[in-house]
């Protein structure tokens, strides 16, 4: 079996080990893990674009996710977030965080919705690109200038991104080569009956043209 994410019931592992299942756990990666992986850090791979907007000037932040409670990804995507914005000693209160469904329409709500909350932000970052096309095409309604007047980021960089207008900046993910060595993963688990080791995978910020300099306060 190839699993997304780590978060299931504790019943489920038990189950699969104790039938002796073969199991690999796909987009995420998590050290102290004990159930085998390959994927990335979610929280880190976040992180590490938000430190990029608010090395930009950028202060107050929205964040548009999936549930958290339910998903180990959106939650460390999220956290991710907040890691950056501690780091630069932005207070956790220029934060709004709204969580909805992965759908281009559901990022169109849930972009407005951000921006009923806090009019002030400048930047809004998106748990995937899915979401980010739909905050692109809220913001393009309400006649906000990407990025002139908001800046939007994405991630996984699937193909939507790099067809966004603007071009999308956005976390690559190595959806490919994480498909094909969970599958090998798996395949040598079956013939050879042995535990596999986890590996990470090195996700990386794809620059285009949704993000710039934070706006002068409105």
């Amino acid at each position: 079996l190839l699993l997304i994410g780590y978060q299931r019931s504790s019943e489920i592992y038990a189950f699969l080990e104790k039938r002796a299942v073969p199991s690999v756990v796909a987009w995420s990666y998590e050290p102290g893990a004990t159930h085998p992986a390959i994927g990335f850090d979610n929280t880190g791979a976040m992180a590490a674009l938000a430190r990029r907007v608010l090395r930009l000037g950028h202060r107050h932040i929205g964040m548009l996710s999936a549930a958290t409670a339910s998903n180990d990804r959106a939650r460390g995507r999220v956290n991710g977030v907040l890691r950056a914005m501690a780091e630069a000693g932005v207070p956790e209160d220029d934060f709004v965080l709204v969580e909805t469904q992965y759908a281009i329409e559901a990022g169109e709500t849930a972009f407005r919705r951000v921006m009923a909350r806090a009019p002030a932000t400048s930047a809004v970052l998106c748990g995937n690109d899915v979401l980010a096309i739909g905050a692109l095409r809220a913001a393009r309604k309400m006649g906000l200038r990407v990025p002139k007047d908001i800046s939007i980021t994405g991630f996984d960089d699937i193909e939507l991104a790099t067809l966004a207008e603007p071009g999308l900046t956005t976390v690559h993910v190595p959806h490919r080569e994480m498909g094909r060595r969970a599958a090998e993963m798996l395949v040598r688990m079956v013939k050879e009956r042995t535990p596999a080791d986890s590996i990470e995978l090195p996700a990386h910020i794809r620059l285009r043209q949704s993000l710039g300099p934070a706006p002068p306060p409105r």
